[in-house]
C-alpha cells in the first residue's frame, strides 16, 4: 500500500530496464537510482525472467512481456504522473520493443531514454569485445552471428525506432568498450529523420572519452541533472534535434 500511495504522489516515474550482466541491484544501477531519486523521480525496476530472483528462462519475447506487465502495473497506480522508460545496454532492446508496442496500442510513455544503445543485436555481437579475436576468421558471420539471428533474438532498435512516437533521448560515452559509440550515433541517425518522430524531440548527447564514463558510468556526469531537466521538462510534442 505504501508503494502504491507513493506512485500516486505528484512525482514523475522512471521504469528502468537494465542490461545483461548482474541484477537490478548492481552497483552502477543503484547509483543511478540514487541520482534519479535525488532529482525527484520515482524509480521502478525489476529483473527479467531468469535474472536475479525472477524465475523462468530468458527470451526476447518474455523479457518484453515482463516489461509490458510492469509498465501496465505502474500506469494503473500512477494517476496523471508522467511515466518515462529508461533502457541501458541490452535493456535498450527491451525498451524499444516495449515502446513500439505501447505506441502501436496508442498508450505511449511520456519519453524514452536509451543509455549506451546498439542498433540491433547482430551488429552489437559483431562489435562486442568477446568477438574481437574471432571476427576476422573465415565463417565468423556463419558461426557466431547466424545462430543469434536464427534463434529469434533480434532486439532491433534500428527497426523499432521507426515505429515509436514519443520523445527520445540517447546518451552514449565515446569510450564505451562494450557497445561502440558509433552504434549509438547510427541509431540516432536512423531515428532523427523518421516520420514517427516528426512531432517529438530526438536528442543525442555524447560524453567525451576524457570523462571516462565508458559503458556504465554516465550516472557520474554532473551534467546529467541538467540534461534530464531540460529534456524531460519539455518532452511534450515540439520536435527539436
Amino acid at each position: 500500500m505504501w508503494y502504491e500511495d507513493a506512485l500516486a504522489s505528484s512525482h514523475p516515474i522512471i521504469l528502468y530496464l537494465h542490461g545483461n550482466a548482474g541484477t537490478r541491484g548492481g552497483d552502477h544501477r543503484v547509483e543511478l537510482y540514487k541520482v534519479l531519486s535525488s532529482l525527484g523521480y520515482h524509480v521502478v525496476t525489476f529483473d527479467y525472467r531468469g535474472w536475479g530472483d525472477s524465475v523462468g528462462t530468458p527470451s526476447e519475447r518474455g523479457m518484453t512481456y515482463d516489461a509490458l506487465h510492469v509498465f501496465d502495473w505502474i500506469k494503473a497506480r500512477s494517476g496523471d504522473n508522467p511515466v518515462y522508460i529508461w533502457g541501458h545496454s541490452l535493456g535498450t532492446g527491451v525498451a524499444t520493443n516495449l515502446v513500439r508496442r505501447l505506441c502501436e496500442r496508442e498508450t505511449p510513455p511520456d519519453a524514452l531514454i536509451l543509455e549506451s544503445p546498439f542498433t540491433n543485436i547482430r551488429e552489437e555481437a559483431k562489435s562486442h569485445p568477446f568477438s574481437v579475436i574471432y571476427r576476422y576468421f573465415p565463417g565468423f558471420d556463419w558461426f557466431f552471428l547466424d545462430p543469434i539471428t536464427s534463434s529469434g533474438i533480434k532486439f532491433a532498435n534500428d527497426e523499432n525506432v521507426k515505429h515509436i512516437s514519443c520523445s527520445l533521448l540517447i546518451l552514449h560515452a565515446e569510450d564505451d568498450p562494450v557497445v561502440p559509440f558509433q552504434l549509438g550515433r547510427k541509431l540516432y541517425n536512423i531515428a532523427a529523420p523518421s516520420r514517427s518522430f516528426r512531432d517529438f524531440k530526438v536528442q543525442f548527447i555524447p560524453f567525451h572519452s576524457d570523462l571516462g564514463y565508458r559503458h556504465k558510468y554516465i550516472y557520474r556526469s554532473p551534467e546529467l541533472p541538467r540534461i534530464l531537466r531540460e529534456f524531460l521538462g519539455k518532452s511534450e510534442p515540439g520536435r527539436q534535434h
